[in-house]
Parts: C-alpha cells; sequence; structure tokens
C-alpha cells in the first residue's frame, strides 16, 4: 500500500514487458520450415548423422561388406528447391556413383524436388548399397574435399536464421592503446570456414619445433657468456685495433673455446652422417631382398586369391545344380522319358516288332526306373515343403 512501492513495482514491469517485447524472435521464412523439416526428417531416419555445419552439411557412417563409407550430405543455399549435394569417402564404384565414384548421381537425388523426403532418399541410396554393394575405387587414398575444393564443387555460407546474431568476424590490424595493460596475448576470433573439410593444413611455431634433425639426432648450441673475460683486460686503444684489424679478430675468435667445441661437434657429427651413410648403403641389399621377398609373396597372394574366387565361382554353380529345386526338376523329367520309353516298348510289342521275353525285361525295367523316380521326386517335394 506505500506509494514509492507501487511506483518500484510498475517501474520493474514496464522494464521487464519492454526487454521481452525487443527480444520477441521473428517467425520462420517458408524457406527456413521446409528446409528445416527436411532436416529434421533427416535425423529422424538415420540416428548417427553428424551435423558437420548447422543447416549446412552432415555427415552419415555406414559399413557395408566390411567396407565403412562416410555420405556427405551438402545442402545449397535455396535448398530444398535446389536439389543437394551427395559425395561419399572413399570414392567407389557403383551403378548410382558418377564417373569418379564421389557424386551419387541417382534419379531420386537428379529429381529432388520440395516435396521430396530427404530422409526416405537417404535410406533408399543406403538399402541400394546393401543390396549391391559397392567396391572401392582405385587410387582412393585422399578425402578429394580435404583441405581444398574439387573443380565443380560449390561452396555454401552458413545458413544462419535472421533472429540468431552471426558469429563475430575476426578483427584484423587490432591496435592496443598505449595506455592499455597487455597481460597475455589475444587470442583471435575463430575463423568462420564453409566446410569443416576445408580447414587449413596446422602450421606449427618455432617454440613447438625442436632442434631435430630427420635421423632423430639433435645438436644444442653452447650457451653464449654475457661478458668475455680475455676482452675486459685489454686497454681502449688494443680493442680499437683489434676492431680495426679484421685478421686480429677473426683469430681471437678463433681461439674462442665455444667455437672449438661447436668445430669439434660439427666434425663428429659429419663423422656420425657418414657412419650412417655406410650402414645404410650395407643394409640396402638386405632391403632389396626383402621387398623382393614381399613382391613374390604379393604376386603368390593374388594367384591364390584368383584362384580362389575361380573354385568359389565352381562350387556356386555346383551348389545350384545340387539343389532341391534343380534335383526335383531333373527327377520329373527323366521320369517323364523313363514312362515315354516303356510306352514305346508296349507299342513296339503290340505291332509284333519284339518277342514276349525280351518285352518283359524291358518294359518291367523302365516301369520300375519311372516308378522309382517319382517317388524321389515326391519326397523331394515334401522336403522342399518342410524348408520352405
Amino acid at each position: 500500500h506505500d506509494p514509492a512501492c507501487a511506483q518500484w513495482r510498475l517501474g520493474m514491469n514496464w522494464i521487464f514487458s519492454s526487454s521481452k517485447g525487443g527480444a520477441a524472435l521473428p517467425p520462420l521464412t517458408s524457406l527456413q520450415q521446409q528446409r528445416q523439416r527436411q532436416i529434421d526428417s533427416l535425423r529422424a531416419a538415420h540416428g548417427t548423422l553428424a551435423e558437420i555445419q548447422k543447416d549446412v552439411e552432415y555427415r552419415l557412417p555406414f559399413t557395408v561388406s566390411n567396407l565403412t563409407i562416410n555420405i556427405n550430405i551438402l545442402l545449397p543455399p535455396q535448398f530444398p528447391h535446389e536439389k543437394p549435394v551427395i559425395s561419399v569417402f572413399p570414392p567407389i564404384r557403383h551403378h548410382l556413383m558418377d564417373n569418379q565414384g564421389v557424386y551419387v548421381s541417382c534419379p531420386l537425388i537428379n529429381n529432388f524436388t520440395m516435396h521430396s523426403d530427404l530422409g526416405k532418399i537417404i535410406q533408399s541410396l543406403l538399402d541400394e548399397f546393401w543390396k549391391n554393394p559397392p567396391v572401392l575405387a582405385p587410387s582412393s587414398t585422399s578425402f578429394p574435399f580435404l583441405y581444398n575444393n574439387p573443380a565443380g564443387r560449390p561452396t555454401y555460407a552458413p545458413q544462419g536464421f535472421s533472429f540468431l546474431p552471426p558469429y563475430p568476424p575476426q578483427e584484423t590490424n587490432r591496435s592496443v592503446p598505449a595506455t592499455e595493460t597487455v597481460t597475455a596475448p589475444a587470442k583471435p576470433a575463430a575463423p568462420s570456414y564453409g566446410l569443416i573439410t576445408d580447414l587449413p593444413l596446422p602450421v606449427p611455431t618455432t617454440e613447438a619445433l625442436p632442434q631435430v634433425g630427420l635421423n632423430g639426432f639433435g645438436y644444442k648450441m653452447p650457451d653464449l657468456p654475457d661478458v668475455f673475460p680475455e676482452l675486459s683486460e685489454l686497454s681502449a686503444s688494443q680493442l680499437q685495433e683489434m676492431n680495426d684489424q679484421e685478421d686480429l679478430l677473426l683469430e681471437h675468435f678463433v681461439n674462442q673455446p665455444l667455437l672449438k667445441q661447436v668445430i669439434k661437434d660439427k666434425d663428429d657429427l659429419v663423422k656420425t652422417i657418414e657412419e650412417l651413410a655406410k650402414n645404410n648403403l650395407q643394409m640396402e641389399p638386405i632391403l632389396d631382398a626383402k621387398r623382393h621377398a614381399i613382391l613374390e609373396k604379393y604376386d603368390l597372394l593374388t594367384k591364390m586369391k584368383t584362384n580362389f574366387e575361380r573354385k568359389m565361382q565352381r562350387q556356386h554353380e555346383l551348389s545350384e545344380s545340387c539343389s532341391l529345386s534343380v534335383l526335383q526338376a531333373r527327377l520329373k523329367v527323366a521320369a517323364h522319358e523313363a514312362e515315354e520309353e516303356s510306352d514305346t516298348i508296349a507299342e513296339d510289342f503290340l505291332e509284333g516288332k519284339t518277342e514276349i521275353d525280351d518285352f518283359l525285361s524291358n518294359f518291367m525295367e523302365k516301369r520300375t526306373s519311372c516308378h522309382i523316380r517319382r517317388a524321389k521326386e515326391e519326397k523331394l517335394q515334401q522336403a522342399i515343403l518342410l524348408h520352405s
């Protein structure tokens, strides 16, 4: 009931109401809503989907026939009015891929419209890969989009919404006032790259590089003294004379213990390098012999693999020829042939072309074969029904 308290409450209500009104989010555009529905469908259909860049790039790994493949899904700025760019790594050989084995060129992608379902299209692509497993394309040792952009591949800017503040750009040529006390070097803002795969190679700093050669040996230069006692004992005229005469100055430095130690260390390193080179030359025949042995084993492995595949093909053909359905068909044909032969024998006997003894023996033999084959056919039919 205090008037001051009531005014304070009214003021606080006005502040909070104005702050809420200022933070109201604008509604999404029709294109943004359609884009978000496609992304939600993609996430709902594939739980292992990884977001590389929000609303722009996604990656889906899957394994088929012991081959792990990453499907890269790139959404252009006008998606879903524009079709997505679907690529794979490593490059593969498949009827849904282009000649390079990098981009998916199936009709579902080429005929993509805003009414298509991206999640179902990717699932159809996976189903086809599982049904007809792809093979690894030759010379696929590096990711085609790593640290560079291939020709013809579009790069898209981040698709931020209007109500989200953009990432602050990196400041360049930032000057520090003279009166400002700098306690630690300021870290620059993170650079904005279109794709993670566009990140540059890491450049090592000088501080992180140890003084180690390619052969693993390192050398540390001796510490230079702050003062030279032998020079402090000389007079000003002697120092001037040494400064004017280069020979005296050079002689003084050559006689320095530190320089002598460096020269001695250099000679020792040269001798060590020469010994290593001789040892490498001595080991070269051994390395060549082992390389030759590996090549021979690789050739043997290739021949054994070819022989194994040929035998597997033969085994597959034999298993197909000995299947229950094939055996049943053959028994049916054989029983029909035996029946026809027995009918022919009976007709020849009725026409008086054969004797009764020959008729009885031949006719009974063919009829017996016919009944036996039909009995076996019926048993195989029962086995097939039970198996199915």
